[in-house]
């Protein structure tokens, strides 16, 4: 009776250790405004090559999705904000979208969320905001019907808009006006275990407030860090600051076990000579230092001990989008697959020393005193740094939103030749455990 109980602990040992290696919290934005982009097959080779598990699209691009078979990358893939009417008003054509982007190619490839539209609520467009939860709700009926309910989830994408009170993080809400919309969804995807799905940018809340304790606070760099007035709670990070006031304002609308993912966060490596923030530098010191801060699997004050899956803006730089120099440069990677600078994710990389930085501590601390604002910096209106954010195109291919993030600093592999080692050492022990028990 005891060689199983042997054989069981041996093989929970090794699948603790290989399933720790795993960084599934990691993953890219792939974004198609380009004219100049890489075929997606070598795209899906690059990918294998980082530590990158997961990857977002705009839409659902047939050569992509079936580039990315058999390779086990999470896809999520987008329904336009065009298509919600006909989502929402007809079954029918939410089972054909359901059958063709989605049943065509699963599960070799491992489209793992279906996000219907992009930042709806904050768009404007009422038509497509009455439209939204019923699209959802057929997508989701869709998926049920071919038996993907559990497997696939169905959600939508939000810019930090949606929020009407931002500061200090505990005291997070939704905007009044989106109120009812806003328990309506929560509500679907509550009861179907979907993920909040949002945009949070310390980008823009950085050009809101140009200080240099501001820039280090955003970039996870050494600062004095800001307090929340309320709990006490010091934040050493505006990228914590940010997801937790998302998860105040869940929590104040009842949903707090709604699962937060972070669809989109990023810096520009380069940009116009008159906008505020984009550098190499700092591109690379933000998604690097905000990788390692995942990696490391803190969490945010609260909520401590693990990672929101987070999507880094962007795979490429796309070279169509308009607006200002810095949309179209936050690409990790050029056109020829090389490196427009170090990220670090690849899985061959060496561990770097990343630039140093502060756990968020989890207890509360004595509010200092008066001083910066709290947490966030101190703009001209409360919200400012959480929701400034470009105008978001609707339609298939441009409805990427807030400038595509850039560069990383860190490590691909920060925490593997540990884990390697470890591997070994208990590979080691379980054959010498076998042979002792045999004699």
């Amino acid at each position: 009776m005891q060689k199983p109980s042997i054989f069981f602990l041996i093989c929970f040992i090794l699948q603790y250790f290989c399933c720790s290696n795993s960084e599934s919290f990691l993953g890219v934005n792939y974004g198609v405004v380009a004219d100049n982009l890489p075929p997606p097959e070598a795209t899906a080779k690059l990918l294998k090559s980082t530590s990158i598990e997961k990857v977002r699209l705009y839409g659902a691009d047939p050569a992509i999705i079936k580039a990315l078979a058999n390779t086990g990358i999470g896809i999520v893939i987008g329904a336009a904000n065009g298509d919600i009417p006909a989502l929402a008003s007809d079954p029918n054509f939410a089972g054909q979208w359901v059958h063709s982007n989605v049943m065509a190619y699963y599960p070799a490839s491992n489209i793992i969320v279906v996000s219907v539209g992009n930042e709806v609520v904050t768009s404007g467009d009422q038509n497509l905001l009455s439209n939204l939860l019923p699209a959802m709700q057929n997508v989701q009926n869709a998926l049920n019907a071919a038996s993907l309910g559990g497997k696939i989830q169905v959600s939508t994408v939000h810019s930090m808009a949606v929020l009407g009170q931002s500061e200090p993080p505990s005291a997070g809400a939704f905007n009044t006006t989106f109120g009812d919309t806003m328990k309506a969804l929560l509500q679907f995807q509550s009861a179907n275990g979907s993920p909040f799905m949002i945009n949070p940018y310390p980008f823009f809340a950085y050009q809101s407030d140009p200080r240099p304790e501001t820039l280090a606070f955003c970039l996870f760099q050494p600062n004095a860090g800001r307090v929340d007035s309320r709990t006490g709670i010091k934040y050493m990070n505006m990228f914590d600051a940010q997801v937790d006031v998302v998860h105040s304002a869940l929590s104040a609308m009842g949903f707090k076990d709604v699962e937060i993912v972070v669809a989109e966060t990023g810096w520009p490596y380069k940009g116009d000579p008159n906008e505020i923030g984009p550098s190499l530098d700092n591109a690379k010191n933000y998604n690097g230092n905000l990788i390692n801060h995942l990696r490391s699997k803190v969490g945010t004050p609260l909520m401590p001990g693990k990672s929101v899956d987070t999507y880094i803006f962007a795979l490429y730089d796309e070279d169509l989008k308009p607006g200002p120099g810095s949309e179209r440069s936050f690409g990790l990677f050029r056109p020829d697959l090389s490196m427009i600078y170090d990220a670090g994710l690849s899985k061959s990389a060496q561990t770097l020393a990343p630039t140093p930085m502060t756990p968020a501590p989890t207890a509360p601390e004595t509010p200092v005193t008066p001083g910066p604002t709290p947490v966030m910096p101190a703009p001209k209106t409360p919200t400012t740094p959480l929701t400034h954010a470009p105008t978001t195109p609707t339609t298939p291919v441009t409805q990427v939103t807030l400038p595509q993030g850039s560069g990383i600093r860190g490590t691909a592999s920060s925490c593997k030749p540990l884990h390697s080692l470890l591997l070994i050492l208990v590979t080691i022990l379980a054959f010498t455990l076998v042979e002792v028990h045999r004699e």
